[in-house]
């Protein structure tokens, strides 16, 4: 069977790119383009002799012990000094290098601004409207941030959820009508959470068309609307109309 003349030149093709692709790697390429451990070394060697800007949080925790010790058990154990304070080298080798304090509050609101991707109960404030142009070292100690005195309001660590009800049919319903908030919440959020409603019922005692709670609440057939789901699972509580 003759093989046809098509393939024929699309073989040649193919083996001339091959042998150019192969020339190419081995003879034309120089060693340190195509050697991963050349390029490993080339490129630690480059970092090594870069000057150390950074020296480690370990560093600053043998002069500030005091700091130190607070933050270890705060919020923000987790984060650097060099993080807030910038690059300590040049202070850890003349202490009368003083390192900028982020007292500024646009600092802060790098962390703490309203984020819809942030996880649930990470603190979050609108900075037009939390504390209007105080800066936030006033309210909080940045080495432990929970404020001496816990606002009592939800809004104040909720303020997106205060909004955005604040124009529903639920404008009126404070907020432990329908949470039981552990009075552990209001400094350690994240450890003690609100309640939540978790059945049919909850919603029921206001919106069934047998219930005399709130007469004007809209009323449905709890037994049948909805069927089997959550009432929060079409409708979100704080702005129930705005599903459907």
């Amino acid at each position: 069977m003759k093989i046809p003349e098509q393939i024929q030149r699309l073989a040649i093709v193919m083996a001339v790119v091959f042998v150019g692709v192969l020339v190419t790697r081995f003879l034309i390429l120089p060693r340190s383009l195509v050697s991963t451990g050349l390029q490993q070394a080339a490129a630690i060697e480059r970092e090594a002799a870069k000057p150390v800007k950074f020296v480690g949080s370990s560093e600053c925790e043998d002069c500030h012990h005091d700091v130190a010790d607070k933050q270890r058990v705060s919020f923000h154990k987790n984060l650097s000094c060099e993080g807030c304070h910038g690059q300590a080298t040049e202070h850890l080798e003349d202490q009368s290098v003083e390192l900028p304090s982020p007292g500024k509050r646009k600092f802060c609101p790098l962390c703490h601004a309203f984020d819809p991707s942030r996880p649930t109960g990470f603190p979050q404030i609108n900075p037009t409207t939390h504390n209007p142009l105080k800066p936030c070292i006033k309210c909080h100690n940045p080495h432990d941030p929970v404020p001496k005195k816990v606002p009592a309001e939800c809004s104040a660590c909720h303020a997106q959820i205060e909004r955005t009800k604040a124009i529903s049919s639920h404008a009126l319903l404070a907020c432990i009508k329908c949470h039981t908030v552990p009075q552990r919440h209001k400094t350690r959020p994240r450890s003690a959470l609100p309640s939540k409603p978790e059945t049919r019922e909850f919603c029921a005692k206001c919106h069934d068309k047998g219930a005399t709670v709130e007469k004007d609440a809209p009323k449905i057939d709890a037994s049948a609307h909805g069927g089997p789901y959550l009432c929060w699972e079409c409708h979100y509580p704080h702005l129930p109309e705005g599903r459907t």
